[in-house]
């Protein structure tokens, strides 16, 4: 059941990356080298995949997972420079505008304030794939006594 699922988390993690990257290339998210960070990582998210798939080592978990994290703050640094971008196009039509005005108008702007959190929920999505995932446990000579949730007899 849980490599099953574990499965499922990974092919999601694929079909996001590969419509994220192609929703990126069709609006020519390329201007600049901000907007071509979640291009370049998502690449690194395809490819840190296919090395898991080839070879599931916890080398290739702990590289996947290193990925993830990226995903994470990027989509998080992407989610500040979408909004921030927005408020200074909303200050130059309305110098005025404040508060809970301004945000409504950013949030909502030109560009898609919001659209950087899919790059972060990816990489949630990526992470959820590398919990307790069977790679990162040791080998059983190695494991402690009822590392593996069985109690053991004592005499």
């Amino acid at each position: 059941m849980a490599a099953a699922l574990r499965r499922i988390l990974l092919a999601l993690v694929l079909l996001g990356a590969g419509g994220l990257t192609l929703d990126l290339l069709l609006l020519e998210h390329f201007e600049s080298a901000w907007q071509w960070t979640p291009l370049v990582l998502l690449a690194g998210v395809l490819a840190a995949a296919a090395v898991l798939v080839r070879h599931p080592t916890a080398r290739a978990v702990r590289l996947f997972r290193a990925v993830m994290l990226l995903c994470v703050a990027a989509g998080l640094v992407g989610l500040y420079l979408h909004y921030r971008g927005n408020v200074e196009f909303e200050l130059e039509r309305e110098p005025l505008r404040r508060g809970v005005a301004l945000f409504w108008e950013a949030i909502r702007g030109a560009t898609p304030a919001l659209a950087p959190a899919s790059l972060s929920q990816l990489g949630l999505l990526g992470l959820a794939y590398t919990f307790r995932h069977p790679a990162l446990r040791p080998p059983p000579s190695v494991r402690p006594p009822g590392a593996d949730g069985n109690p053991t007899e004592t005499a």
